[in-house]
């Protein structure tokens, strides 16, 4: 398995603007064959801060979703929003198994 994890800094307003973009990403990226998961959350502690946390089955599954056409789309709308990337990293990983 692949997991995503990244930071990004919003602007005032960057996720208000932006959130019809990151909805449909979401959703889009989620109906990928290989993902597991795909979410965008707000910091509690700092809401100008964007958590990014994706999941992949593999890393053929996460290069495919670097070339459709709603990354193109997302990227497009980034664009326009004061929206900068901290860091995003790629890690492999086991399944895992429950802590609780």
């Amino acid at each position: 398995m692949v997991i995503v994890v990244g930071t990004a800094k919003l602007g005032e307003g960057a996720l208000d603007a932006g959130k019809e973009a990151l909805t449909a990403m979401i959703e889009a990226s989620r109906a990928e064959d290989g993902c597991i998961e795909y979410a965008y959350s707000q910091d509690i502690l700092d809401p100008t801060v964007l958590r990014i946390t994706e999941k992949w089955v593999n890393d053929a599954a996460l290069a495919f979703h670097f070339q459709t056409p709603h990354m193109a789309a997302f990227q497009n709308a980034l664009a326009g929003l004061d929206v900068s990337i901290i860091e995003v990293r790629k890690y492999e990983a086991g399944e895992g198994s429950p802590l609780m």
